[in-house]
C-alpha cells in the first residue's frame, strides 16, 4: 500500500501601509488566531495570481498593489486538524488608498463547501513594535519583510 501526501499550495500577503501589517481574526471563531489574508492557489493559477485575488476577496481593498515576492516554506497542517502539506508562497503587497484603522469584511464561500458569510475583523500591526503572536506560522517570513522595509 502506497501512502499519498496530499500537498495544498497556498499564498500569503503581507499587506503593507508605510510601516504597519495587516492582520485579522475571526469574530466567530476565536481559536483561530491572529492571522494575514492568505488562501488556496486554485488550478491553473499562478501563486502571485492567487496572493493579489485571496487579498481583495478577504479585505475588499482596492488598490493593492504587488511589490515581490518574500519566501516559500512547507507547512505541516496535520496538528491543525488538516490531513495535508502546505506549500506557502508569501508576497509583500502595498496598500495604494487610505485604509480605515479596523474593519469588517469577508467570504461567502469557506473551504467545506458552505457559502455561509465568514466574517473577518482587520486591523493594522505597527512593524516597528511588538509583533502579536501569529497563527500556523504566518510570522514566518515579518522579518524579512521587516528587512526589505529596513525596519528594526
Amino acid at each position: 500500500m502506497t501512502d499519498f501526501i496530499h500537498v495544498q499550495r497556498k499564498a500569503f500577503a503581507y499587506i503593507t501601509s508605510g510601516t504597519r501589517l495587516l492582520v485579522f481574526t475571526h469574530p466567530n471563531h476565536p481559536e483561530a488566531g491572529i492571522q494575514v489574508p492568505a488562501g488556496t492557489v486554485e488550478p491553473g493559477e499562478t501563486p502571485e495570481e492567487a496572493v493579489m485575488r485571496e487579498a481583495a476577496e478577504e479585505t475588499g481593498l482596492t488598490s493593492l498593489c504587488l511589490q515581490r515576492w518574500i519566501g516559500r516554506d512547507v507547512f505541516d497542517a496535520h496538528p491543525f486538524g488538516r490531513a495535508e502539506f502546505h506549500d506557502r508562497w508569501f508576497y509583500h503587497l502595498t496598500c495604494k488608498e487610505t485604509p480605515p484603522e479596523r474593519w469588517t469584511h469577508g467570504e461567502s464561500a469557506s473551504a467545506n463547501g458552505s457559502h455561509d458569510f465568514i466574517p473577518f475583523a482587520f486591523f493594522w500591526i505597527d512593524l516597528e513594535g511588538h509583533l502579536p503572536e501569529l497563527i500556523a506560522g504566518h510570522d514566518r517570513f515579518v522579518d524579512d519583510l521587516r528587512q526589505r522595509l529596513q525596519i528594526g
